[in-house]
């Protein structure tokens, strides 16, 4: 039986949304200079994005957060073979929210920001596999 449609163009729609952070962390890595804490922000979003979608297409309930750990964890409940690469992102959580305002936190080098994106892209590539769909237009 074919997946619901509904379904399929909420799924779609979150890994629109994670590939249009991967697309915005790229610009603002090539930028001069690089907008390294915008990227390191954008990587975190794109895996958040990234893994909302599969929960969604597992109908898996998750609650608004953008704690990587946990929605990781619902994630590996789903597929245990996830885990290794889950674990390497759940260390972007902290990019939602430590560079959005002033405050005591050095800036990002722009490495560790490639890092976190080469990490975000990982991710969005094995969930878009494991899904079957493509990013909605």
């Amino acid at each position: 039986m074919p997946p619901d449609p509904a379904l399929v163009a909420e799924v779609r729609a979150w890994l629109a949304k994670a590939g249009s952070d991967l697309r915005a962390g790229e610009v603002d890595l090539a930028a001069q200079p690089p907008l390294a804490a915008d990227a390191a922000f954008h990587a975190q979003q794109a895996v958040e994005k990234s893994l909302k979608a599969l929960l969604t297409w597992s109908q898996i309930a998750f609650r608004k957060t953008h704690n990587l750990v946990e929605l990781g964890e619902a994630c590996v409940a789903i597929d245990a073979s996830l885990e290794p690469l889950l674990r390497d992102a759940a260390e972007l959580t902290e990019y939602a929210w430590r560079f959005r305002y002033p405050g005591d936190f050095d800036e990002p080098t722009a490495s560790e920001s490639d890092q976190a994106l080469r990490i975000a892209h990982k991710v969005f590539a094995e969930i878009t596999r494991r899904i079957g769909l493509e990013p909605a237009n």
